[in-house]
């Protein structure tokens, strides 16, 4: 049996909807509102996602390219991060649904990607 897609942590700044759609079809995804993590600073973001093993999804490319980078040369782990460019809710789903669906926790576990 093939692993179950890898747990989702999306950003303040990725709309809602895109979780909404995501858990209609079935993954795992939980937003900053839903954990009451809403202002919290990106550090503390990624660091809320990497302890609940939940691969970081979001719009800011430049803030966590350099979080990414302080976090591998400081030997921290996390459960990777995808930087997405902005499109309607129901495509950036569709891509990162894709995503999830063809890549595991431990293939995404400390990568960058970008979609």
């Amino acid at each position: 049996m093939p692993d179950p897609p890898a747990p989702l942590y999306l950003d303040e700044d990725v709309s809602v909807v895109v979780a909404t759609i995501l858990q209609a079809r079935g993954f795992d995804v939980v937003t900053t509102r839903d954990l009451g993590k809403l202002g919290r600073t990106d550090a503390e973001q990624l660091a809320t996602s990497a302890m609940a093993g939940r691969v970081f999804l979001t719009h800011n490319r430049v803030d966590f390219e350099s979080l990414h980078g302080e976090w591998l040369q400081a030997g921290r782990a996390h459960a990777g991060v995808i930087v997405a460019r902005r499109h309607a809710p129901s495509e950036l789903a569709s891509t990162v649904g894709r995503l999830l669906s063809r890549l595991t926790g431990d293939d995404l576990k400390n990568q960058l990607l970008y979609v």
